[in-house]
């Protein structure tokens, strides 16, 4: 049985999820590219979830968003689904669109494990040789929005009714969560990122050079079809890791919280499934709660 997934107010994680099959059914374009950021837009303003950092890969994208209300899980729920039912319209396809594995759900518990991870997922084509700067990406990314920029994706027409309950358009915009804002401006979050970045894409840069690695390139990216995928072999059997601390006193603390969580979250479910129902689960359950059954609370986040 999977182990329960722990939802707490207020919680950055770091999502990824891969297409099926690894097919490029993510391959930017304008139109994909309008897509990914209406659905994700529109999703985040429905449950509240902030938007730290966003870019869409051909076959997979990554996100790092912060959950003040923990609603995390009804978010990717509907965001997945929205973005399922729009690409498969404008690819002409039918069935999954996303691979059966499991979301992989990534908690980050400090500021330097955020911004690890923002970097991590701007740097993510870099870090493929697939273009030689973050800048170059042709697909949707929260690059641009770094310095306070905010887009306005319109409701893509080819799926949504002119008529319906889903906005004309929203707003796109990078939040920053309070880990972040209590210890710095937007102005210097991004100065700190952009450093980041350029330290990480000069890295790659030199390894490529010695390893006499080639980048592929804007427009080699957008001429691949949406049904191709990726001619390497994917390694299998990977650890999906739902933490990600730098600092080993961090980790040590956070898995051992993590291991409490799932000890009293199965005492409580065997003991539900044999009659009691009014045992209490303990705090960051999720779908126990959604079904009524007693949860201890967890504080809301500011």
């Amino acid at each position: 049985m999977t182990a329960p997934r722990r939802i707490r107010p207020g919680d950055v994680v770091l999502i990824t999820r891969r297409s099926t099959q690894r097919q490029f059914l993510l391959r930017p374009d304008g139109l994909t590219n309008e897509i990914f950021e209406y659905c994700l837009a529109e999703a985040a303003r429905r449950y509240e979830v902030g938007l730290v950092a966003w870019l869409a890969m051909s076959n997979h994208y990554h996100a790092v968003v912060h959950d003040p209300k923990g609603q995390l899980p009804a978010f990717l729920e509907h965001l997945h689904k929205m973005l399922a039912k729009v690409l498969n319209v404008r690819w002409k396809r039918r069935e999954n669109l996303w691979s059966t594995e499991e979301t992989c759900v990534t908690y980050l518990p400090t500021f330097e494990d955020v911004l690890r991870k923002v970097v991590y997922t701007l740097a993510n084509p870099v870090n493929d040789d697939l273009v030689d700067r973050a800048a170059d990406w042709p697909g949707a990314s929260s690059l641009r929005h770094l310095l306070g920029k905010r887009s306005i994706p319109r409701r893509p027409r080819l799926y949504f009714k002119e008529t319906g309950l889903m906005p004309e358009n929203v707003e796109l915009a990078v939040t920053l969560p309070p880990i972040v804002s209590e210890r710095m401006s937007a102005e210097s979050w991004a100065s700190r990122v952009f450093a980041e970045l350029d330290k990480k894409e000069r890295g790659v840069r030199q390894a490529r050079q010695i390893n006499g690695r080639r980048v592929l390139g804007r427009k080699a990216v957008l001429r691949v079809s949406p049904f191709d995928s990726p001619v390497t072999v994917e390694r299998r059997r990977e650890l999906r890791p739902v933490l990600a601390a730098q600092d080993p006193r961090v980790r040590i603390v956070e898995l051992e919280l993590l291991k409490r969580f799932r000890r009293e979250h199965e005492s409580s479910r065997l003991r539900f499934i044999h009659g009691e129902r009014d045992v209490e689960f303990p705090p960051g359950t999720y779908r126990m709660r959604l079904w009524g059954v007693q949860c201890a609370s967890v504080p809301m986040a500011a």
